[in-house]
């Protein structure tokens, strides 16, 4: 029997009345040092319980591979500690999580077949799915509440009624987590959507709810939905993620401590979502793609309870005082904000240029039309595609099928423009001062789909690539995942200003490792690494203009900072500071 059963109007655990005070913190998004921080700061909020999603391309990064569980992705350390917080776990493994995070969680190796019918019952898909769950379940089993762990119910699917309406494949997830030896109650969740609710639900598993407002609408219509039952948002927004080019979104805290009230007085369970956002480390960030493609930022802060870097915001006050009202609240002090590392410049005086040098970061790829990332076997990183212009003159560099996500052209090693699919881009017009001129086009992967039928489009160079009508053949394509960067021959470079693309390295010095920023003042787009720990995407288009650089990856003493600029800076200093910087803020 479940540790966490229903009854007409609410939750039991272990057989007494339990209501769910839960908030959103996901493992994978906050540095495994500063985990049992987070954890202990939503106890001292008020929650009883926390929830995380399961990043199956991350776990999972290769299909004939074994579950990678260790770093940032030890889901059973991450357990146990919030075992020991006292706080129980709300676990949502997917296969599709969304959560702004790069394919919605799908790994690429899937993704790329097109004849695979995602989130469906397709053979093709629920048999790799069967086979991912056949590695993730029996490492997280000894930690499920019928073994006396902290996990007290499991999600299937994730907001499935806003995608398809494949009753049979609901139900085959259904018993691929029964058959697996999943015990605990299991739910959905959907928007609250009379339409969203029928096709994402399914009979004996709890439907709960997403929405941030219009508490007694969403209610009514959970209620309508199932008759009798706990009522749950399984996900309420109290803050929002964030496209590069657009605004920082916060919510006013009133209103979302009203609404939160709201929702608590009328008996019913919660999810707040986000607790703690923490950052899209890395490769990690999704993408949105309506009428044009906007990828997600670095940050996710989500403006929630426990910002970015672990702080307490307004909101953890404000949720505090009202969980107060309707549960019990630890009888100690709110949590003070963290130290934070001093103001530190930092010199980067040594550099190498990525084009001259690409050969140190992966053999080329011999092909005669250029592939696609997926064909390269690459799911994340930058592409480098080469060949030689059969002709000179000026003219138009035709892109058949656009690109994906973002390409710089260069010819001679000269740059010569930018193409975006977020503008649609398919043709540049350059000047190729002779025939044989070198041609490099670098494209960047900005973060896969995370929502919608657009999951798993194709990123790098879409189609056959043409100049005054004559296509471009026998490319050498170099994969770039900049996963390890040992190799790059660093020099001295005693330059004010430089252009790109190109690595830089600097050094600095700590006394006591603390949360710092890194401020980019002068650079143009890149990514960084501090110690090798690889931080995101950095961009001046904002609106996040720091980068969160947690206490735990600085060391006492010397630490190294290496910067991939794409195109230029005007000078060659970064800056450690005390505060962050998301950008002009929409309510």
């Amino acid at each position: 029997m479940p540790a966490l059963t229903t009854t007409s109007d609410g939750f039991l655990l272990h057989g007494e009345p339990f209501r769910i005070i839960s908030g959103a913190l996901h493992y994978f998004r906050v540095h495994p040092g500063q985990w049992a921080d987070r954890l202990r700061k939503a106890r001292l909020m008020g929650l009883n319980t926390v929830e995380t999603y399961v990043p199956w391309n991350l776990h999972q990064p290769d299909p004939d591979g074994g579950l990678v569980l260790d770093g940032l992705l030890d889901l059973p350390h991450f357990l146990r500690l919030a075992q020991e917080e006292g706080l129980h776990v709300l676990l949502r493994p997917g296969p599709y999580i969304c959560a702004e995070w790069d394919g919605g969680g799908l790994p690429g190796w899937l993704t790329a077949d097109p004849d695979i019918r995602l989130r469906t019952s397709d053979p093709r898909f629920t048999g790799a799915v069967d086979r991912y769950l056949d590695l993730l379940l029996p490492p997280l089993l000894p930690h499920l509440a019928a073994a006396g762990g902290p996990v007290v119910a499991v999600q299937v699917e994730n907001e499935y009624g806003a995608y398809g309406d494949d009753t049979a494949y609901l139900e085959h997830l259904r018993e691929a987590l029964r058959s697996r030896g999943v015990e605990e109650l299991l739910f959905t969740c959907d928007q609250a959507d009379p339409g969203h609710l029928a096709a994402g639900s399914l009979p004996g598993v709890l439907a709960t709810g997403t929405f941030g407002g219009k508490i007694p609408d969403a209610l009514a219509e959970l209620r309508a939905h199932r008759p009798e039952g706990p009522l749950m948002c399984a996900e309420f927004w109290i803050g929002w993620f964030d496209h590069w080019g657009g605004p920082h979104h916060v919510r006013d805290t009133a209103d979302a401590a009203a609404r939160l009230d709201e929702l608590l007085s009328a008996g019913a369970s919660v999810n707040i979502y986000m607790f703690h956002g923490g950052t899209n480390f890395g490769f990690t960030n999704g993408a949105n793609h309506y009428h044009a493609y906007a990828p997600t930022v670095t940050s996710y802060d989500y403006d929630a309870p426990l910002s970015e870097h672990g702080d307490p915001g307004p909101k953890y006050h404000a949720f505090r005082e009202v969980i107060a009202r309707h549960a019990p609240v630890p009888d100690e002090p709110a949590p003070a904000p963290a130290a934070k590392l001093p103001p530190t410049p930092v010199a980067l005086d040594r550099r190498v240029p990525l084009l001259p040098q690409v050969a140190a970061l992966s053999d080329p790829v011999p092909a005669e039309h250029p592939p696609t990332m997926d064909e390269l076997g690459l799911r994340s990183g930058y592409a480098l595609y080469r060949t030689a212009a059969p002709v000179g003159g000026d003219g138009l560099l035709h892109f058949s099928g656009g690109i994906g996500d973002r390409a710089q052209v260069f010819v001679d090693g000269a740059p010569v423009g930018v193409l975006e699919r977020e503008r649609h881009d398919e043709a540049l017009p350059v000047r190729v001062p002779r025939p044989g001129a070198a041609l490099d086009v670098l494209v960047e992967n900005m973060g896969g789909v995370n929502y919608g039928p657009r999951i798993g489009a194709p990123k790098g160079l879409l189609g056959p690539v043409s100049f005054n009508g004559t296509e471009l053949r026998d490319w050498l394509c170099h994969p770039l995942p900049l996963d390890d960067l040992a190799a790059l021959p660093f020099t001295p470079d005693a330059t004010t200003t430089s252009t790109g693309p190109a690595f830089h390295h600097g050094t600095f010095d700590v006394a006591t490792p603390a949360d710092t920023f890194l401020a980019l003042p002068g650079w143009t787009k890149g990514q960084a690494w501090i110690n090798g720990f690889h931080l995101g995407r950095y961009w001046n288009r904002g609106p996040q203009h720091t980068l969160y650089v947690p206490a735990p990856v600085l060391r006492p003493g010397r630490n190294d900072l290496v910067l991939l600029e794409l195109h230029g800076t005007t000078g060659t200093q970064a800056h450690l500071t005390p505060a962050p910087d998301l950008g002009p803020e929409k309510s």
